[in-house]
């Protein structure tokens, strides 16, 4: 009898996170999904089986709720997917601090206040910690597109890198993420890809790093990426 894995994947109400689910629960997976209104849940309600949480990831207090209803779950999996495009403009100059201010704190430092308070409920061995970053947050590789939203990815890649310095010893899989340039509300209809091509490889990804320790930022097929 094989042990069910179970993954905790943060913003799963549509597109990159809806899939992740869908294609983690029709390989077997426990899944518990976050979202900010359940009510509006939907297309996760339709899923057999999954277990939905309320979050608003910029919220302390509703962070701190979820890790109180997660206590004594031990998790596989946890796969944070946040992200906001920013300001249409993507000018420095044009941004209002307000602006500027949501999308940092969604894209880069709320993840890791998010990953600091759940990583003791990640099975430490084989667990797998995931930020869905882009190539775009790639200070060495990216050619200059939309320069606000890959400023608040390349944030959160030097976040994640100090963030796992500080775990110190430990064998916790920790992956940067990039699942391509898929067809959803932020990529647009231009892009060359699906959502269920990207997580299909998305998650085939975490299945052949699980219990390889270390933290890698890499693409849904395996391709490593430049920091």
């Amino acid at each position: 009898m094989t042990d069910t894995k179970t993954a905790l994947v943060v913003g799963a109400s549509r597109g990159l996170g809806l899939g992740l689910v869908k294609q983690l629960s029709a390989e077997g997976w426990q899944v518990i999904a976050t979202v900010r209104e359940p009510q509006r849940a939907s297309q996760l309600t339709a899923i057999a089986g999954v277990r939905i949480e309320k979050l608003d990831m910029n919220d302390r207090v509703s962070l701190e709720a979820l890790a109180q209803n997660l206590a004594g779950t031990s998790l596989d999996l946890l796969f944070i997917n946040a992200g906001v495009s920013g300001p249409a403009h993507q000018s420095a100059s044009q941004a209002t601090t307000a602006e500027v201010a949501d999308l940092f704190m969604t894209n880069a430092v709320a993840p890791i206040r998010l990953a600091e308070r759940l990583v003791e409920r990640v099975e430490p061995t084989n667990g797998v910690l995931v930020f869905m970053t882009s190539a775009l947050g790639s200070v060495g590789a990216h050619a200059g597109d939309l320069p606000l939203y890959s400023a608040s990815k390349a944030a959160l890649n030097s976040l994640t890198r100090s963030f796992v310095l500080a775990l110190g010893k430990t064998s916790l899989t920790v992956l940067s993420m990039h699942p391509g340039w898929v067809r959803t509300d932020m990529g647009g209809e231009e892009a060359p890809l699906d959502v269920e091509t990207s997580c299909r490889g998305m998650v085939q990804q975490i299945g052949r790093a699980r219990g390889t320790g270390g933290h890698r930022y890499i693409d849904y097929q395996g391709e490593s990426i430049p920091w």
